[in-house]
């Protein structure tokens, strides 16, 4: 699956630890997506929400993204290495 990071936005506090915001589109879906990602030290346990980022799209395409989030590491990496980048 082709991804297209299109912005991120991260931020860091005592209270919510790290969190990252990364706008995507994936080749061939519709809409495009956000994933919000959160670690409370920011080097593993990341957790993640996925939304459609615009307006709503096919609930299939969404739940392939969410498939490969949770089943592939190197996929969701590509999201917490983006988001890192951005607490530079």
């Amino acid at each position: 699956m082709k991804v297209h990071i299109l912005s991120v936005k991260a931020s860091q506090d005592e209270e919510s630890g790290y969190v990252g915001i990364v706008q995507f589109e994936v080749e061939n879906h519709k809409q495009p997506y956000e994933v919000t990602i959160q670690s409370n030290n920011g080097r593993n346990n990341w957790s993640y929400a996925l939304n459609f980022s615009n307006q709503p799209g096919s609930e299939e395409e969404i739940q392939a993204v969410d498939e490969l989030l949770e089943e592939d590491d190197a996929f969701f990496e590509q999201f917490v290495i983006a988001a890192k980048a951005q607490y530079q």
